[in-house]
């Protein structure tokens, strides 16, 4: 066994530590060493010089955190922060060394995420919301991160979806209402309008359509410098897009605190619709929460262009960025949660425009890049895996891509047998493979997860290096444009 440089912990007369198997059948697999009087762990794996080496079990795991607090999820409040998806729970320290790397000595000016998982993945990926957190939690306590950190159960659709995450300790949670956004009413009539509107849920709402009409149309309101006119037809539309989706998460909320009382953080997305969130309809949705009591951390609107997974933004820039600061603007109007981006992952160029106009007031949520830099550290030491991967991309892109908003082109994605191995590697760069290898993810750990684990586990710190360069890139601009 070999010690995990950074993971020494003392508590009173006992040491607690990871350590590293270096003889067995897969290297680098990990255990939890102990030296001292404690013995209340279980799953021994075995015994030596006075120190004792047990499983990562979920049970070990829970005895860890009420060990040592900061290895509990924390509510993180306000402040910059970013979400940190792992669909293979081996990223976290990767993500730790690219946090320490940008930041220094100011690792308060991060609030990071790091088990962040949604209903979808944990059906793909076949975890659990226990397993993710403890996964994370482990590569915290690997890299002895010792601040605060928070656990997002991602996408949250339904008030039963709440209990596995609620019982494993997650502190964050986003409710997704995409299915209650009647994106049609972005093109019909005034009268068809008033209709929708008069037929919302207003017992949930708390209000009728005279009063809840009143409180909007006819103020003009001056936000950073842009005026806001609220008329009946934009009223109308508003409501009759976004009702039912406020509805819907107070309904969430609402139940939440019944099974959390303690104190969470709350982020409402409607990223994931059909139509861009206009400036109006964000202050509506922010308004009606609000007034209904609602207290939340984080809003992520669909902003124009296309957010696709793994990729850069695609669309016009000069559009965002307008949208982008007049959003902030909402933001800065009520002044109490942060401008949230979905889809996070890869989007460089709209970086520097969150960080220039929503300031520290922002929160950003990547998914499968980590899995995708995993790709890249095993197209580097196993190219005969990496193109039976691909090639599993090639076949499930089809079906796969059904559930996501991207464009690749099936027919685009190159062939791996076309390419000489040192060449796999730039595959990770190419539009159209890229995307099909992100969204296949649930394909080929189906098929490949055990081999993929075991050269990972075998080469932590290529795959921490590989990380932790790619996360200074996501991290960087906030970090400039925040001073830190």
């Amino acid at each position: 066994m070999i010690t995990i440089p950074g993971s020494l912990q003392t508590v009173g007369d006992t040491e607690y530590f990871l350590a590293q198997e270096r003889l067995t059948r897969r290297p680098g697999e990990r255990y939890l060493g102990v030296r001292g009087p404690d013995r209340d762990f279980t799953d021994l794996h075995n015994s030596t010089e006075g120190v004792r080496y047990y499983a990562l079990s979920e049970a070990n795991a829970a005895g860890m955190r009420q060990r040592l607090g900061w290895l509990n999820p924390a509510s993180l409040g306000a402040g910059l922060s970013f979400g940190f998806g792992d669909r293979l729970g081996l990223a976290t320290p990767g993500h730790i060394q690219a946090l320490r790397s940008v930041l220094g000595r100011q690792e308060s000016a991060f609030k990071p995420v790091f088990a962040q998982q949604s209903v979808r993945e944990n059906a793909r990926t076949e975890r659990t919301p226990q397993q993710v957190l403890d996964d994370a939690m482990w590569g915290a306590f690997q890299e002895g991160w010792g601040q605060p950190w928070g656990a997002d159960a991602d996408h949250l659709k339904e008030v039963s979806s709440f209990s596995a995450f609620v019982r494993a300790g997650y502190s964050f949670f986003t409710v997704d209402p995409g299915d209650y956004v009647d994106a049609g009413a972005d093109i019909e009539s005034l009268s068809q309008l008033k209709v929708k509107a008069a037929a919302l849920p207003w017992d949930i709402l708390h209000s009728n359509p005279d009063e809840n009409r009143a409180a909007y149309v006819g103020q003009s309101l001056n936000l950073d410098g842009m005026p806001l006119e609220v008329d009946e037809a934009a009223y109308l539309r508003a409501a009759a897009k976004y009702g039912q989706a406020i509805a819907h998460v107070a309904k969430m909320y609402w139940a939440l605190l019944e099974c959390k009382p303690d104190g969470f953080d709350f982020e409402v997305s409607v990223d994931e619709t059909e139509t861009p969130t206009s400036i109006l309809e964000h202050f509506y949705i922010a308004s009606e929460l609000k007034r209904l009591g609602v207290r939340w951390t984080s809003l992520a609107p669909r902003f124009p262009g296309r957010f696709e997974k793994g990729v850069d933004f695609i669309g016009d820039l000069v559009q965002l960025e307008r949208e982008i600061a007049w959003h902030a603007a909402v933001v800065r109007f009520f002044g109490n949660y942060k401008l949230s981006l979905h889809s996070g992952s890869d989007k460089f160029s709209v970086y520097p425009l969150l960080a220039r106009h929503a300031e520290r007031n922002v929160h950003i949520k990547t998914a499968g890049t980590s899995y995708l830099e995993a790709l890249r550290v095993i197209a580097g030491l196993d190219p005969a895996l990496f193109r039976q991967i691909l090639e599993l991309a090639r076949q499930r892109y089809p079906i796969d891509r059904q559930s996501y908003h991207v464009s690749a082109d099936e027919g685009q994605i190159p062939l791996a047998a076309d390419l000489a191995d040192e060449a796999l590697s730039g595959l990770l760069e190419d539009f159209h493979a890229r995307e099909a290898l992100h969204v296949t993810y649930g394909s080929a750990l189906a098929q490949f997860k055990p081999l993929i684990i075991k050269i990972l586990e075998a080469h932590p710190q290529r795959y921490m290096e590989t990380l932790r360069s790619h996360f200074e890139r996501h991290l960087a601009p906030f970090i400039k444009q925040a001073g830190a």
